[in-house]
């Protein structure tokens, strides 16, 4: 999908003896988003701002070898290896090689015209790729201005990792005005450099300048106006994060020195074959272990105690993101882990004092949030009319930011039905997930509404979930739990000639906190991948026998 951008001009930095200045260029397409503030916590903000860009720049994808000088001496190779074939045949041997030198000729005509361009170009792209990797990214980040702070999003290059930073205006002195919104800003690598010049004797301004909004028409072509064509992927792993936010999971609070030593295990040493896990071992009331695989090297965490009540080791892969947060360490007074499971995705915020860093990993690196996520199925899916919806939008927008529990009572609807509404926003791009302050916010994610009729399924699982249901090929029943927190729901699913039985276990904010299925995707898989059609399907039926109590 295409997105359209408008910058009156660049983000820049002016550096001086005693002061710097920093000016961020947002998308002037947008309704009008502006902030003016002096920084009083400058080393903190710089090195969150760097781990930022960190994040924007992480790309641990297999990188394969470049085989152009391969390829050009094997194709030398075999017009010698032909050429030796055809010395054996006297009768076509002397036009073989004539043809052979003309055929030389003109290739060395070719590659002298074509040198200097070929040249150029691996030239730049190397610089490009080496100096400058934020021109491959896709999207500018995206900043938000709300009542009680500032935020930055963005996400990876390789779509695995997603970094939030919030500011609380606390940090700041001399706030001007601002108004509340959110925009992409233009977020050059010269910005970055510039970042680095922060010091604590300086005085640091930062200004998201409203200038732009204020240009005339005519002066509207001195913009820099950018369009880019997102692959749907892209937007969906953003989308899918905020989903997997609201998710249960374990958490545990780890000392940064303790952070700090699992990452100096993972600086000295170099897998050279798997497992590459990281595993906490959780008991309540004890210090936190961590096993670090393939060498099976145990960590204690004597400063970091479990203080949950769930027993057990939850393990997770793709740890060398963790060097994103290295530069925190420093600052953070402690980092808040957040665990959905083994193989699922995991979440570390740092406590900056009056900011807060939010890091969001993928359960591998390979394994990106739109491609095997889906952790919007997990979430509450009751279908919630269109007017209610609209109400409970309405009631977030007036507030910027509100808790469901602070919905539902301000509204008189139930938790259930707030939450549903709430998730549909989520997916669309319009609310996000604050992790930190557990509270949903308003987000546009674009400036236009997303194509959700092309975002809707985003797997064949989901729409073959709906087709079953549309078909009255499934059957739901629901039972109480052992545990009165959870509801267990069994149900079977008729696929052709097979007939597949589901059993999901609901929290009571209509989650899927575990289930089981007897299909064979869901036995290889089990939620690591999101939950299987005959999974979904079983919900699904479920939710439409409740849905006259939803609505109600």
């Amino acid at each position: 999908m295409e997105f359209s951008y408008a910058y009156a001009g660049a983000s820049a930095a002016w550096s001086g003896a005693d002061d710097t200045q920093m000016s961020f260029s947002p998308d002037t397409l947008r309704p009008p988003t502006f902030f003016r503030g002096e920084l009083s916590r400058h080393l903190p903000f710089r090195e969150a701002i760097s781990a930022l860009h960190h994040v924007v720049v992480s790309d641990l994808r297999f990188q394969p070898k470049d085989r152009t000088a391969y390829l050009a001496w094997r194709a030398q190779q075999e017009e010698v290896d032909l050429a030796q074939i055809a010395a054996k045949q006297q009768e076509v041997s002397a036009r073989l090689h004539a043809i052979q030198d003309e055929l030389r000729e003109l290739r060395g005509i070719s590659s002298q015209r074509m040198g200097p361009y070929q040249n150029a170009q691996r030239k730049y792209f190397e610089h490009l790729y080496q100096k400058n990797r934020d021109y491959w990214f896709v999207l500018d980040p995206v900043i938000t201005v709300h009542p009680d702070q500032l935020f930055f999003e963005c996400f990876s290059q390789d779509e695995s990792s997603y970094g939030r930073l919030g500011v609380n205006y606390e940090v700041f002195d001399n706030i001007g005005e601002f108004a509340c919104g959110t925009t992409n800003i233009d977020y050059s690598a010269a910005l970055y450099d510039e970042f680095q010049k922060i010091r604590s004797y300086k005085t640091t301004r930062l200004e998201i300048d409203p200038s732009g909004f204020e240009l005339q028409t005519q002066q509207e072509d001195s913009f820099k106006e950018v369009k880019i064509d997102l692959p749907d992927s892209w937007v969906r792993g953003f989308l899918q994060v905020s989903s997997a936010m609201a998710l249960p999971s374990v958490q545990f609070d780890l000392h940064p020195l303790d952070l700090y030593n699992i990452c100096m295990v993972l600086r000295r040493k170099k897998e050279k074959h798997g497992p590459r896990g990281l595993r906490y071992l959780l008991q309540p009331g004890e210090p936190v272990r961590v096993i670090l695989e393939p060498w099976n090297i145990e960590l204690l965490c004597p400063r970091s105690h479990y203080a949950g009540d769930f027993a057990g080791d939850v393990r997770v892969w793709g740890r060398r993101r963790l060097h994103i947060l290295e530069r925190l360490i420093p600052q953070a007074r402690r980092f808040t882990v957040c665990l959905l499971g083994t193989g699922m995705p995991s979440f570390y915020l740092a406590d900056l004092g009056d900011m807060n860093f939010t890091l969001g990993l993928s359960g591998w690196t390979a394994n990106d949030w739109s491609a095997s996520g889906n952790f919007d199925l997990l979430a509450p899916r009751a279908e919630v009319d269109a007017v209610t919806q609209l109400r409970v939008f309405e009631a977030l927008q007036a507030e910027w930011f509100a808790s469901a529990d602070t919905l539902a009572g301000k509204l008189n609807l139930d938790r259930s039905v707030v939450l549903g509404a709430l998730a549909a926003y989520v997916q669309a791009g319009r609310v996000m997930y604050d992790l930190e302050k557990r509270v949903y916010r308003l987000r546009e994610l674009s400036r236009e509404p997303l194509p959700m009729e092309r975002l809707r399924f985003t797997n064949e699982r989901e729409e073959k979930a709906a087709r079953y249901v549309s078909q009255q090929a499934v059957a739901a029943q629901g039972k109480p739990d052992s545990d009165p927190k959870y509801l267990t729901i069994t149900g079977h699913t008729q696929t052709g000639n097979r007939r597949e039985k589901s059993v999901l276990r609901l929290d009571t904010d209509a989650r899927i906190v575990d289930a089981d299925c007897t299909c064979n995707w869901h036995q290889q898989n089990q939620l690591r991948k999101g939950p299987c059609e005959h999974i979904l399907a079983v919900r699904l039926a479920w939710n439409q026998q409740q849905r006259p109590l939803v609505n109600g």
